[in-house]
């Protein structure tokens, strides 16, 4: 079977790679470079510790990928446990963990729910103004774009054929179109990031739509495990001997190919608040940068078959969490590809394409998805 993965993403280069393991002849294209996209500018935070069955199960498959491949390719994947808290005074949130917690624990995450005094006594830079945090053990985080060119590396050596710096779209047949060559495949995976709309669109429309995000990363900083500050509306992890820092969401429609790169200046400075507020220090700031995310209307990804279009899939919408669940993800779509049932829940059908919905970040979707929203 010959096959196009159309995006050197995480999720593409995985796909690639697996399809390539199961005896298909695969063509990858990229039109920049391999993680050039939404995948080089991803923080690398992985955790199992979600309310919904599918996404948990996912998640806990790509942690066991990512801990396979570790110290392969300049790939390295870090175990450290996730927090997610909410300060005193912020009943809303407190409850929306509480509950969270409840649900994960149905699907037999290993998630725990502390107090003040007990996330003090095990994490002491954390226990200031808290009023419930849970903790996630099967976490940690990776480096991205690392990821990425290991598994773009691996995906050579099982015989894909990677072109990058080639443009490409997709039209019935299917066929891939460049500005070189139009090819015929049996089939063609489009995981273009926020590109992926615009790939498909002559097919079918897509509703997904492109949100910008930011995040920072510092020289130095405390001991402290990847935290999730639900009252405040920040995430970080430990990076080197500092942190990464991020947020900074705009729920603004962006277009894919024109937005700010740079992370803003208030966004830098609110980030040094919050690292005082946090942690009673803040240090200096080592890169700080923009990135795009993608929303759908009900805040799970379009991953499948594109709808009335035969021999096309597509993989995108994924608020965020796109990479901590790459692997599990790529094999899944592969599998599809090759004739199995993919991902029924992220089934792109749902949807007729033209929806208008508002965009919600991805920490929301999931305070939304925990209460079984």
């Amino acid at each position: 079977m010959r096959v196009a993965v159309v995006g050197a993403g995480a999720v593409g280069v995985t796909a690639a790679h697996a399809l390539a393991e199961r005896d298909a002849d695969v063509v990858l294209f990229e039109a920049g470079a391999v993680a050039s996209g939404s995948s080089g500018r991803a923080a690398g935070v992985c955790y199992d510790a979600f309310a919904d069955r599918v996404d948990a199960e996912l998640a806990d498959r790509s942690l066991a990928r990512f801990r396979d491949l570790s110290g392969a390719g300049g790939f390295t994947f870090t175990d450290c446990p996730y927090v997610w808290l909410a300060r005193e005074g912020d009943e809303r949130h407190a409850r929306a963990i509480r509950e969270g917690v409840a649900r994960m624990r149905d699907h037999d995450r290993a998630v725990s729910l502390l107090d003040a005094a007990a996330l003090g006594e095990r994490f002491p830079t954390l226990e200031a103004d808290v009023a419930v945090a849970a903790v996630a053990e099967d976490a940690g985080y990776a480096d991205p774009d690392a990821y990425t060119r290991a598994v773009a590396g691996l995906a050579e050596r099982a015989g894909v054929d990677l072109r990058t710096r080639v443009p490409a779209g997709v039209r019935e047949g299917p066929r891939v179109e460049t500005h070189e060559r139009s090819e015929s495949f049996d089939a063609v995976l489009v995981a273009a990031g926020v590109h992926t709309r615009r790939v498909v669109e002559s097919l079918a429309p897509l509703p997904v739509k492109p949100y910008r995000v930011q995040a920072l990363t510092t020289t130095d900083g405390p001991e402290t495990p990847m935290l999730y500050d639900a009252t405040e509306g920040y995430y970080c992890r430990p990076h080197g001997d500092g942190l990464l820092v991020g947020d900074g969401t705009e729920p603004v429609e962006q277009h894919p190919d024109v937005w700010d790169r740079e992370a803003d200046d208030w966004f830098v400075a609110a980030c040094t608040g919050y690292e005082t507020r946090a942690f009673d220090a803040s240090w200096p700031v080592e890169r700080a940068w923009a990135g795009l995310c993608t929303a759908t209307p009900d805040g799970h990804p379009l991953a499948g078959a594109l709808p009335g279009v035969d021999g096309v899939f597509v993989a995108t919408g994924w608020q965020g969490h796109g990479f901590m669940r790459a692997p599990a993800t790529g094999e899944r779509l592969a599998e599809q590809v090759l004739g199995g049932k993919g991902i029924p829940p992220f089934d792109p059908g749902r949807f007729d394409g033209d929806e208008p919905f508002e965009i919600v970040e991805g920490m929301a979707v999931e305070e939304r998805l925990s209460k079984g929203e």
